[in-house]
């Protein structure tokens, strides 16, 4: 008696497998929850407890007026306490402040320490403020943040050369709440959100825009409606990306560049060793191989796609898609097999 194997077709095999797979992906995935970042108890404590920092308690002397929307004082003159408006200019947020790199400093680190008679003598306002250089430069503790390097690009930028000195690393980096979120979150697009509103926060507010010039502020979504699928661009690509002279060694770029050589062609991120690659992007891939490994760091980190559509869905199914069609052409070989020698008994 002859038995006969009863084949399906290679193809059917596999369609099956891949709606199975993909059916399983979408089960899996529609009982995810949104990923929100959670704060450990240790974080909340951090932010509720200032006076654990160094230099909190003599900073509070400052943070007493210039910590909340309104300060006291005695007035010697009528001899009556006195409550006034803090101007929202010179407000500094505690918790922003001791969540920056900046949180050990003492205020007198960068100002003057006359600040500390009050009524502050209206003069002290003239003073001219360190720029990052001026503490970083030549240190080598902080060298490999290459400050030097980041000094270097930006005096060759628009900003520098179109603007006085007064144009320093402040105007775009609040010392009183910066931070490298580039290295402190494993989230990209926080990094993307984050970087990207230091640029807005003069290209789409006029009234700091028009601090630096008389020009009207261009409107951002105009000036940029030659951008495929722009919504998308805005949130997952960083403005210097396409608007700075990208250095391989340096997460960020401070060599911004004229508007005439901004980048405009498309190839020139979604191409291998784009410059999406050659900052930010890279520097997540590396972290995310020395801390998960080569290869789950490669193949399965968050910045392994390069343009603006990152997905790890996408690369998980992309692995399960090969996995399935070799093992359906082993299945149809070894059916093959038993097609062309049947048993007999």
């Amino acid at each position: 008696m002859i038995y006969k194997a009863n084949l399906r077709p290679a193809w059917l095999v596999l369609l099956m497998l891949l709606l199975c797979a993909i059916a399983l992906i979408l089960l899996k995935t529609s009982d995810l929850k949104p990923i929100v970042t959670t704060q450990t108890e240790k974080e909340k404590a951090a932010k509720t407890d200032f006076m654990k920092f160094k230099n909190a308690v003599e900073n509070e002397n400052c943070f007493k007026c210039h910590g909340q929307s309104k300060y006291s004082y005695q007035n010697k003159e009528t001899n009556k306490n006195v409550s006034k408006r803090m101007y929202s200019e010179v407000i500094i947020n505690r918790e922003l402040f001791y969540s920056s790199n900046h949180r050990e400093f003492k205020c007198t680190d960068c100002h003057s320490e006359d600040y500390g008679a009050f009524p502050h003598n209206g003069n002290l306002r003239m003073e001219a403020i360190a720029t990052c250089i001026d503490c970083h430069g030549g240190d080598e503790k902080y060298a490999k943040f290459q400050f030097e390097q980041i000094d270097t690009g930006f005096m060759a930028s628009v900003h520098s050369e179109k603007h006085s000195e007064d144009f320093t690393c402040w105007m775009c980096h609040d010392a009183h709440t910066y931070k490298i979120n580039a290295r402190n979150t494993s989230i990209l697009k926080e990094t993307i959100t984050y970087d990207n509103l230091i640029c807005l926060n003069c290209h789409a507010d006029i009234k700091n825009y028009q601090l630096l010039t008389d020009k009207v502020n261009p409107n951002i979504l105009q000036k940029h409606e030659w951008l495929p699928n722009q919504a998308s661009h805005f949130t997952n690509v960083r403005c210097i990306e396409c608007h700075a002279k990208n250095e391989d060694t340096l997460v960020v770029a401070h060599h911004v560049v004229p508007k005439s050589q901004a980048v405009r062609k498309c190839e020139s991120c979604h191409s291998q060793n784009s410059i999406l690659y050659a900052s930010l992007y890279k520097y997540q891939v590396s972290s995310q191989i020395q801390k998960e490994g080569f290869v789950k760091g490669l193949l399965l980190g968050n910045s392994t796609t390069i343009g603006p559509d990152q997905s790890n869905t996408l690369n998980i199914i992309s692995f399960i898609i090969f996995g399935l069609t070799i093992f359906a052409i082993i299945i149809h070989a070894v059916l093959r097999i038993k097609n062309n020698h049947p048993h007999e008994s």
